[in-house]
């Protein structure tokens, strides 16, 4: 399977040539703080870039880094230094919907709040885009 993705603009597109078939979740608080919620990833080695002049890459540790979209922010991966794996956000590709999570990390600073299977309302995107109208906002 190969996996093609961006970043919220465009500049930067990512190609994944053999990823892994599942997703790893980080719930540390330096991922927190990087994403606001987890960090959801997909692995993959073999790997190609487009707009790489739009990519910074902030070493966030002794042992990770971290880039980004220098135009819009989007995240794009996190590096392990001393391997050298690297996991690419999970949310820039069109996965399938059976992809499974792998592992989930750090879960002793997973925050409570964040517990999706939590009864909590939920909804669906014309739901919000209606709220919006409702309170004045027009689409183009």
């Amino acid at each position: 399977m190969k996996l093609e993705g961006k970043c919220l603009c465009g500049s930067v597109g990512i190609t994944l040539d053999a990823p892994h078939a599942e997703v790893d979740v980080c719930h540390c608080r330096m991922c927190q703080r990087w994403t606001g919620a987890m960090y959801a990833g997909i692995e993959g080695e073999d790997f190609s870039l487009s707009g790489a002049d739009r990519i910074t890459v902030y070493r966030s540790s002794e042992w990770a880094e971290r880039a980004f979209c220098s135009r819009c922010g989007s995240n794009l991966w996190y590096k392990f230094l001393p391997t050298g794996n690297r996991t690419f956000l999970a949310g820039l590709f069109e996965l399938p919907d059976d992809v499974p999570i792998k592992q989930q990390i750090f879960v002793d600073e997973k925050p409570d709040w964040f517990d999706l299977a939590q009864k909590s309302p939920m909804k669906t995107g014309p739901q919000i885009i209606a709220e919006a109208q409702a309170a004045g906002f027009t689409f183009e």
